[in-house]
């Protein structure tokens, strides 16, 4: 089970939301490259970045926070970055600045030819991010709720050749109210690519109950505010993750 520790960018500081809402941040830390080198300490083997103010302006804001990052953990480990990315030169740029993986959320399900483009020209290094709530997807920094069951459209983006999906559960995220296993498992038993779990990680309980259904696709798990306020101690937590899978 990997356990990715996310740092979400705002006017270039390090912060938390609560359901996607930028009026209700908290700031964690003001140095995105040192936040990032005291997760990889910590043990993490893949990092989570969003450019929360390129997501809403859809197009990238904190590219200076982003290359920081890329320039301290080198090429140590695999970077993830959603936010704000709506075009192959986007796209483009980022790999070539040392990024491992491009998340697309909203302009997947808005312009899925985009998409398809995407998968064809930068194969292995595109993610679907499907955020939902009570099985819908939403687009637009969660403020806008569609009529796509996720499901439908995850199976249609794993024809495109996507490498993998990240799924949040938008009810739960930032809110420390455990991830929704259910949701998660029956969304990867549906695909034959892994599934990341995202929204509302509380606790050792869900490291438990995730590792446990790691064997129906479930790849791995966003961490976002339970480490920033020690809910979770994450190198702990990742060394049961591996503990569990070495039992297993």
């Amino acid at each position: 089970m990997l356990l990715i520790p996310a740092i979400d960018l705002k006017d270039g500081q390090c912060v938390r939301l609560e359901q996607g809402d930028m009026n209700v941040s908290t700031t964690f830390g003001e140095d995105p490259a040192a936040m990032a080198r005291r997760w990889v300490e910590a043990g993490a083997r893949r990092l989570h970045l969003v450019d929360l103010n390129g997501a809403f302006a859809g197009k990238p804001i904190n590219e200076g926070a982003i290359k920081a990052i890329l320039k301290e953990v080198g090429a140590d480990i695999p970077v993830q970055l959603g936010g704000g990315i709506r075009d192959l030169d986007t796209i483009e740029r980022y790999l070539d600045d040392g990024l491992s993986f491009v998340i697309i959320g909203t302009a997947a399900v808005k312009n899925p030819g985009f998409l398809r483009d995407a998968c064809s020209a930068f194969g292995g290094h595109i993610i679907v991010g499907l955020d939902a709530k009570d099985g819908k997807v939403a687009t637009d920094g969660w403020s806008k709720l569609t009529g796509h069951e996720v499901v439908d459209l995850a199976k249609k983006f794993e024809d495109y050749g996507v490498e993998g999906i990240i799924y949040t559960d938008i009810g739960r995220d930032g809110m420390l109210t455990g991830i929704n296993i259910d949701a998660t498992v029956k969304l990867a038993q549906a695909l034959t690519i892994p599934v990341i779990a995202s929204g509302g990680l509380a606790g050792m309980a869900d490291i438990d109950a995730l590792c446990a259904v790691e064997s129906e696709g479930v790849e791995g798990v966003i961490c976002g505010r339970s480490i920033y306020t020690g809910a979770l101690d994450f190198a702990a937590a990742q060394a049961r993750a591996d503990a569990l899978k070495d039992v297993a």
